[in-house]
């Protein structure tokens, strides 16, 4: 029995396990949305900030499929490393759990828009049709990436606050 004792950490140091591997999952994702960012912006056609200018997207289709797994790998681990804990009732914050149930709703629908957008541009051929729509739902597509990332933050922040 003392050696069951012996090997379970105090609860102390699960604490700060825990709040490690959160802090670690937190930079990861920021990482990952801005690896799906700076993809977007190289799909859209978007040159440079400075300058603000934005060019006819010329996507092609490998450079769609990458941006398009970015995106899905993005989507997935906050989904499933972030906001999985608080959908299933294990976060125990109060401060996390309200900010989430405010932001949560708009980070759903921010998710179903970009799955849609993948299984809809899963079998891109680059017809002229698809270069239309794909010109249209690229313009949404930054509206989306831009709200969930506002929406993110707050519960990012809540996450990362040491109360």
């Amino acid at each position: 029995m003392a050696n069951a004792n012996a090997q379970t950490p105090p609860a102390g140091a699960q604490n700060v396990e825990r709040r490690t591997r959160l802090t670690e999952t937190i930079s990861s994702l920021i990482q990952l949305r801005q690896e799906m960012f700076v993809s977007y912006c190289q799909l859209a056609g978007v040159s440079t900030f400075d300058r603000k200018m934005v060019e006819q997207p010329a996507a092609q289709g490998d450079q769609l499929r990458e941006f398009c797994q970015v995106m899905v790998d993005y989507t997935a681990m906050g989904h499933f490393e972030v906001y999985q804990r608080i959908i299933d009732g294990k976060e125990r914050r109060v401060a996390v759990k309200e900010v989430a149930a405010k932001v949560y709703p708009g980070i759903a629908d921010t998710t179903n828009f970009l799955v849609d957008f993948n299984d809809k541009y899963v079998d891109f051929k680059g017809t002229e049709e698809e270069l239309d729509e794909l010109d249209s739902d690229l313009s949404k597509l930054g509206e989306v990436i831009a709200t969930r990332g506002d929406l993110e933050d707050q519960i990012l922040a809540a996450l990362a606050a040491k109360k």
